[in-house]
């Protein structure tokens, strides 16, 4: 499947692209987001939470894990950085499986126990202080997702 890229050049950038997003999206579906610390993870989940109309302020679940928004799809928002084993069973099929849209970062750490079919986003920080937002479709209904957006 091909990738898709997308410049940000402000955290206002992506949080539009990750609203515009957010608007396409359905129950069950999945986001792994990559990115290092400050490459905008949780700018991007801001901005996908404000799509879905949640007023809550979204911040890392970094301590937590797992933390719930309710709008027009709940948002489950996973940090694993923190899960010490891969195969360790948290439920996290049963959020995958759920009624929302679940954003898993650092989804690396838990690779096998994410769903075959997912939309893995990237961020990367490029020199000049502009983000890279490269998306790679896993599965037919993502790749369709990606040619909407992009």
């Amino acid at each position: 499947m091909a990738t898709y890229q997308y410049i940000s050049k402000q955290p206002e950038d992506t949080m539009d692209f990750a609203k515009r997003l957010a608007g396409l999206l359905q129950a069950g579906d999945v986001i792994a987001l990559e990115g290092d610390l400050g490459a905008g993870k949780t700018t991007f989940t801001k901005g996908l939470a404000e799509g879905l109309g949640i007023t809550r302020n979204v911040n890392s679940p970094t301590f937590t894990i797992i933390k719930e928004y309710q709008g027009r799809l709940p948002l489950y928002h996973m940090d694993v950085y923190r899960v010490e084993d891969a195969f360790e069973d948290l439920g996290f099929e049963e959020y995958f499986e759920g009624n929302g849209v679940t954003v898993v970062e650092w989804a690396h750490l838990i690779e096998a126990q994410l769903p075959e079919e997912l939309l893995l986003i990237q961020l990367f920080l490029d020199e000049n202080g502009a983000r890279r937002i490269v998306a790679e479709p896993k599965g037919n209904r993502y790749e369709e997702l990606c040619k909407e957006i992009f």
